[in-house]
């Protein structure tokens, strides 16, 4: 195709648009003022969420307390939840059943090779 056709469809669709445009409008102005304005405005106006200062200072308190609570629960002595676990220990049977079942693969490996 032509360049210059292209340009002319264009600009033919882009009036077409801006036709149908206006005929949008004054229909929904028939409806009412109120659809008009969400037709005319559909994105919200709303901004972004913020948080007050005051918020922001009673999340801080809150989160300084709680680490305060957890600092003096340690140094009374309370111990945290990783530490009340005991450490896991392999044992000699356990070790020695390893060693055996790997002995075992190794020497199935060596036969079929």
């Amino acid at each position: 195709m032509d360049r210059w056709i292209i340009e002319a469809a264009l600009v033919g669709l882009e009036a077409q648009k801006k036709q149908i445009d206006i005929q949008t409008t004054e229909l929904r102005r028939m409806l009412g003022e109120a659809s008009a304005r969400r037709a005319t405005n559909p994105v919200s106006t709303k901004g972004k969420r913020t948080i007050s200062e005051a918020g922001k200072r009673a999340i801080a308190e809150a989160q300084r307390k709680r680490w305060a609570a957890r600092e003096a629960e340690v140094s009374r002595g309370g111990v945290s939840e990783q530490a009340t676990k005991p450490k896991r220990r392999l044992s000699k049977a356990g070790r020695a059943a390893i060693v055996a079942a790997l002995k075992r693969r190794w020497a199935a490996k060596r036969a079929a090779a």
